[in-house]
């Protein structure tokens, strides 16, 4: 659920504005919603330590055995490594120039500028052009003209005169402005400051977690003085607007009375912005990395569907990955992973043994184990499978079962359920208002969909209720999904959208056919590899290499392949399909307590 919020307003005396601050800053339960406008000096001068902090501490390696901490304090430590890095910086702008000067050399030769200067004496001139072959006919026949190099296209020129002026009309090449032997030794040199300069660096790989706790330092100092600065100035009275969750409210009743605040707690009007904090069961807070990964956060008045999400996720990443094998495989390559990362939070492991239990629940009932009939044969796992939902034909399985329109209309099902149960929450919301029965008729106008879309699709006769049921529906969704200016109006106001809304409707319910789709596709990938590796037999060493190497490779890509699935259509179903007929923005702020632990 949402935890309702209150708006506090706190009155502090402007002579203890620094020390209130930090005392509201240790109770860690009020969030401030700072303006980004906010400018003074105090933010700048903090802002530009904490950016050369955060560069520094990217400049050090990663490494798995660290030096000893230094003794140096962290700003002298970042201090030294932005100076080596902006050595660094001009030393590779150098060896760029060397290297373009050997490119050079190698594509002219190594031509001797001491020599050059010396012909150029004896009143000769040497000039260097580039062009193509079929250009050579416009040299004329009496200049000193050699080529030194080239292919079958192009070709380099060098032209010999005694007149400087002379050219010759093509592209002038210019002679380097050092020797070869030079370049090569400042190259060298160069090459030996730069791994001078990156050993200095990795003497600081021990100081991470010291630069790391500066700048959590610098972050906290940061955060007060924007506080500070966005405080509102009364004559002698600073006042702060801030959020508080409702059962935090005692907090700050007690911490005013005690050092002598002023303060008013009242319920958010329509203009506020809330956070939003979202507390869950811990069963179903295992969604939360999902949420994390995406970085949504519901609006402080929208909803939170993360028990909704979290069944319908599960069961799309079921059928999208659909098979046992893989379901058994992300349990095992999970729990080997929980044992490497002890100290890592417990929601994506609890959240992959969940999808991974999904997928092989699934992968059971349709008889569907690493893309192989095999397991069809077996007995044990064959009185598992429901035939309806069997991935091979059970009489039999060396051909995939014709459960194709079965499939689909069970997806069809899925999203009308799905869509169904969006309306439902918004009718729950609304039950106090005309806006109500709104909801309700596009819960008709879904199902009336659903039967439309079974019909055009799979060619499903249509029951003779449906028809009534998208009238009905119609007729309620437009006198009633927006009553606020009265029925009539709110009627002529929806009539405008209503059509296009019921198509994209049907267009969502549509959509959920990707769940059959993708997961078929997975099971015909994975049944044509295991094909392509054992189809013939395996004869000898070699042929069992090549294919346990297909097997791996298949399967591995298939399972990626299956990963991004997730990601393009599972997620989606939920995040545009549900949460848009939810009417949800995903615009809210996360509730981040002004704190001492804020980082």
């Amino acid at each position: 659920m949402i935890v309702p919020m209150k708006k506090v307003i706190l009155l502090v005396s402007r002579l203890d504005q620094e020390i209130a601050l930090k005392r509201l800053r240790k109770m860690g339960v009020v969030h401030i919603n700072i303006p980004q406008n906010i400018i003074s000096e105090d933010i700048t001068h903090l802002e530009e330590i904490l950016h050369q902090a955060e560069k520094a501490l990217q400049l050090i390696p990663t490494v798995e055995e660290a030096e000893k901490p230094t003794k140096e304090s962290a700003p002298d430590i970042i201090d030294n490594i932005l100076e080596i890095e902006e050595l660094q910086t001009v030393l590779n702008q150098r060896l760029a120039e060397l290297n373009e000067m050997e490119a050079w050399y190698k594509q002219w030769g190594k031509i001797s500028l001491e020599d050059v200067k010396n012909l150029e004496k004896s009143g000769l001139y040497l000039m260097l052009y580039s062009t193509s072959r079929t250009a050579l006919q416009e040299i004329s026949e009496d200049a000193w003209v050699f080529e030194i190099g080239g292919d079958k296209h192009s070709v380099l020129l060098a032209f010999v005169t005694d007149d400087e002026k002379e050219k010759l009309p093509f592209k002038e090449e210019h002679l380097p402005t050092m020797e070869w032997k030079e370049i090569h030794e400042e190259h060298n040199e160069t090459e030996k400051k730069l791994k001078t300069l990156s050993e200095k660096i990795y003497r600081y790989t021990g100081d991470v977690d010291k630069i790391k706790s500066y700048i959590k330092t610098v972050t906290k100092d940061l955060t007060l003085a924007k506080v500070r600065d966005s405080m509102a100035v009364e004559g002698p009275v600073i006042l702060l607007q801030g959020f508080i969750p409702e059962d935090k409210s005692d907090v700050i009743k007690k911490g005013a009375d005690k050092y002598g605040w002023g303060y008013v707690l009242d319920d958010p009007s329509e203009e506020d912005n809330p956070p939003t904090l979202v507390k869950t069961p811990k069963w179903v807070g295992v969604i939360k990395p999902i949420f994390d990964f995406m970085g949504t956060v519901p609006g402080y008045r929208e909803y939170d569907i993360s028990l909704w999400f979290l069944i319908f996720f599960s069961l799309f990443f079921a059928m999208l990955i659909g098979d046992a094998g893989y379901g058994l495989l992300f349990i095992v390559l999970t729990a080997l992973a929980r044992r490497k990362m002890k100290k890592a939070p417990p929601e994506p492991f609890r959240l992959m043994y969940l999808l991974g239990g999904a997928t092989v629940v699934w992968g059971v009932i349709s008889g569907t184990w690493f893309g192989s009939e095999a397991f069809v044969t077996i007995p044990f796992f064959r009185k598992f499978i429901i035939p309806e939902l069997s991935s091979f034909d059970l009489n039999n399985p060396s051909s995939f079962n014709d459960n194709q329109t079965f499939m689909m209309s069970i997806c069809f099902l899925i999203g009308a359920i799905h869509l169904t149960i969006a309306h439902l929450i918004n009718a729950w919301k609304l039950q106090k208002s005309l806006n109500v029965f709104g909801q309700l008729g596009w819960v008709m106008i879904i199902w009336g969909i659903f039967f439309l879309a079974r019909q055009l699709v799979l060619n499903k006769p249509m029951p003779s209720i449906s028809l009534w049921i998208l009238i009905v529906g119609f007729v309620l969704a437009l006198f009633f999904s927006n009553t606020e200016k009265g029925i009539i109006k709110g009627a002529l106001g929806s009539l405008g959208n209503l059509p296009l809304d019921i198509i994209s409707g049907f267009s969502d319910v549509v959509s959920y056919l990707r769940l059959f789709a993708v997961g078929y596709a997975s099971i015909v990938v994975s049944y044509s590899f295991n094909h392509m590796a054992i189809g013939s037999g395996i004869n000898n060493v070699l042929s069992g290499l090549i294919a346990a190497f297909i097997l791996f490779f298949g399967h591995g890509l298939n399972i990626v392949l299956g990963a991004m699935s997730i990601i393009v259509h599972g997620i989606r179903l939920n995040m545009l399909e549900f949460s848009g007929h939810l009417g949800m923005e995903w615009a809210g702020i996360p509730y981040k307590p002004f704190s001492e632990s804020e980082s």
